[in-house]
Order: C-alpha cells, then structure tokens, then sequence
C-alpha cells in the first residue's frame, strides 16, 4: 500500500529530511584526498546523532553502518572502509535515517580533485535527479519520473542500472512503489498528491549491468566503467514536488 501523508505526518516526515540533509551536507564537506570512508560514516553518525535522529540502516538486516559508500567502479550498497580516497576518485555517499518512527533517504556523488570527463558524468546525474524531480506531481506517473531519469542520462551517452530502484519511503526504509530509473512517459502508478518518494539516479559510465561483491552488499559495475547514485527523497505535490533532504541550502 503506497501512503498518503497527512499534515501531522507531513511535519515528522520533514524533520527526518532535515537531519538526513544536514548528515548529507557534513559528508560531502569532510571528503577529501586521505580521508576514508570510515572516517565519513563516523562523521554522518555523529551529526545524525547530534540532531535527535536514529539510523534508518539499521533497519537493514545485518547492515550496522550509517552510511553506503561506494568509489569509482562501485554503484551502490557499499560498505564504509579505512582505504583513503586519493585524486580522481569519484566518491558516493548514501544515507538514511529515520526520526519519530519516520525515515528519509539521500544519496550524492562527488569527484576528488579535477577531471572534466568526471565532472561531466556527475552532472549528467545531478540533473537527472531534478528532472525526475519535477515529473513528481499530482496526475503524472511513476513512468514519467522514470522516463525523465532515462533521457538525461542516455542522452548524455551512459546507461541506467535497470536493477536497482527507487522506492517508496515513510514508515518503513523501503515502501511501494518501485521507482525504475528508465520507463515509458504515461505509464505505471498514478501519482497522488502527499505520497513520499525516494527518487533515485542509478547510473553506469558503460554497462548498465552490475555485480555484487564478494563482500555481499556491494554491487559495482560488471565492466569496471564508472557508477554513481544521486537519490533525495520528495513529498509529490499538486504543483511540484517538496524535496525534503536538499543539503545545499543548508547553512552552516
């Protein structure tokens, strides 16, 4: 069953987006050459921590991370390690948490240092995301979220991972429906107006198919080509979509 969020659960629903943006946002400002992924998710848990939430990963049978972080070749899933991140890295930072009973989820990729080639893949995403965004209101389908995803990102000459998903997010981590990154304009769930969503950007540089790792949670890409994810949970609107886990407007 897909929820409709009231004004009350509205209000708890965006506290958890508040604190998730804000963990997102610290991440994103530690990663840098030498510092490890072990190093961010401490980071992400104390801040969660500081503001009253919990970790939604928890959630997650066997997962006691509060982070997935994946580099380069690695898409999603990854577990948080003590290797250091060096020039040229292309770093993805997932997270979710969960305030009061209700859970957010967000995800952005960031390239360490300089490379135009890089650059112009993450943009690729980021754009993507927003305009999957935008097709998140009242009277449009989940195929529309999902065709917009599809044409930026193959138009921009790389290749949806058609295995991994977004979803549904509220009262549970992961809830109905599934939000495919590629589709067809017009088609799938009706979109109502207080449903939360989870809009996820699952992206290969080449094949859009991947693996899992030997370490049982990692997926990566089957060609060794790059992968990214950029992800922020939205409440659909009559007019446009409220994103609830946007950390760049956050100050300080």
């Amino acid at each position: 069953m897909v929820g409709i969020r009231n004004s009350y659960e509205k209000k708890l629903i965006r506290a958890s987006g508040l604190i998730a943006a804000k963990a997102l946002k610290r991440s994103l400002e530690i990663i840098k050459v030498g510092v490890t992924g072990l190093e961010v998710d401490e980071a992400v848990k104390r801040t969660i921590f500081k503001l009253g939430g919990d970790l939604s990963y928890k959630t997650v049978p066997g997962y006691k991370w509060a982070t997935c972080i994946t580099v380069n070749d690695k898409v999603v899933h990854g577990i948080p390690t003590d290797r250091k991140f060096v020039i040229g890295d292309l770093v993805s930072v997932d997270l979710a948490v969960v305030y009061k009973g209700w859970h957010t989820d967000c995800a952005w990729s960031v390239l360490v240092g300089h490379d135009p080639e890089k650059q112009k893949f993450l943009q690729a995403g980021e754009q993507a995301l927003w305009d999957g965004i935008k097709q998140a209101v009242a009277g449009n389908r989940v195929g529309d979220i999902s065709s917009a995803i599809q044409s930026r990102i193959e138009n921009a000459g790389y290749q949806v991972v058609r295995s991994l998903v977004g979803h549904g997010v509220g009262r549970s981590l992961h809830e109905d429906p599934e939000i495919p990154g590629f589709g067809k304009a017009r088609t799938g769930m009706p979109l109502k107006s207080g449903m939360s969503l989870a809009i996820e950007v699952i992206y290969a540089q080449g094949s859009s198919e991947v693996v899992l790792g030997d370490d049982g949670w990692t997926y990566q890409t089957v060609d060794g080509s790059w992968g990214s994810i950029f992800e922020m949970t939205a409440i659909v609107g009559r007019e446009k979509a409220e994103i609830l886990t946007d950390w760049r407007p956050i100050v300080g």
